[in-house]
């Protein structure tokens, strides 16, 4: 078969040099030598990849249509002896991270930065799941890692270190009737209200459910930027985590209301599969324990 790497590499050089005698330099082979590979090239795939008519040899069209899509080859052959090497060095060639969706992804930003620097190829894959979905996504191996709210599937062999709790806040948009009682909202309060709840991701754990009652009529959304969205046009009504509440009230869009059964606190955890290895969930893990991470987001209650 004419078209080795070896060949691909010999037309990469003689672009990149400008002569075949440069080319012949760099590769540490004699000039003839590389004629000939190219003259066996030509003959076999029966096609010129060089116009010979002028002072200097020239790639022809089909010649240039070699070369391009060779280096694309080439390239993805040097990717592939990497990660073959990284795997042999403990890297795992794709890390996929899942992330609770209440939580902000700009705190991961500076941790896949500070991966990158680390100059490893491993592709990186943040996911958002919603309630149980984090822990499904787990405990199904679509995910290494993840950082999951509430308790742990039992019996699912999963290790957890504990990140901190966050608070809700019940929010209304400031015309609602809610907003006008100056006293802690009860269930009976807001039974006749929609709520607008995150649909849950899970696929084969059991759905939770958080911040509705059975009762009580609810439009569902994708996603936490939804959920706000819909809270703020007047569509329903539920809690946010404070990080994200703060802003909001203080804007005047939305009221926070006191919750008469006391303050509403999840508690979230770094989790991974026991007997998982890799050097990338090792580094994973390590750096997002760093309690600075989530600072302002989680706290130790």
């Amino acid at each position: 078969m004419p078209l080795t790497l070896d060949a691909l590499a010999i037309l990469d050089a003689i672009d990149r040099r400008g002569s075949f005698a440069r080319a012949a330099e760099e590769l540490g082979r004699a000039p003839s030598s590389l004629t000939y590979a190219v003259q066996q090239i030509e003959a076999e795939l029966d096609v010129l990849l060089f116009d010979r008519s002028g002072h200097r040899a020239r790639f022809t069209p089909a010649g240039q249509v070699l070369l391009e899509e060779g280096r694309s080859l080439l390239g993805a052959a040097h990717t592939l002896e990497n990660r073959a090497r990284q795997v042999a060095g403990g890297w795992e060639p794709q890390f996929v991270l899942a992330l609770e969706g209440v939580l902000p992804l700009q705190p991961l930003l500076g941790v896949c930065d500070a991966f990158y620097q680390l100059g490893q190829s491993t592709e990186l894959r943040i996911r958002h799941e919603v309630l149980a979905g984090s822990w499904d996504a787990l405990q199904s191996g679509c995910a290494q890692l993840v950082i999951a709210g509430g308790e742990a599937p039992g019996g699912a062999g999963i290790r957890t270190r504990r990140l901190g709790s966050m608070e809700f806040v019940f929010c209304v948009p400031a015309a609602h009737p809610l907003a006008r009682l100056k006293r802690p909202l009860t269930r009976s309060d807001i039974a006749a209200y929609r709520a607008v709840v995150i649909a849950d991701t899970a696929r084969n754990l059991p759905l939770r459910s958080t911040g509705w009652l059975q009762q009580q009529a609810r439009l569902t959304v994708a996603d936490l930027p939804a959920k706000l969205a819909a809270q703020q046009a007047g569509l329903g009504i539920g809690s946010l985590p404070r990080w994200l509440a703060e802003t909001e009230i203080a804007s005047g869009r939305l009221i926070a209301c006191a919750w008469a059964e006391g303050t509403v606190r999840e508690t979230f955890y770094l989790a991974w599969r026991s007997g998982e290895t890799g050097r990338a969930l090792d580094w994973f893990t390590r750096a997002l324990s760093r309690r600075d991470i989530f600072a302002g987001i989680l706290d130790d209650n």
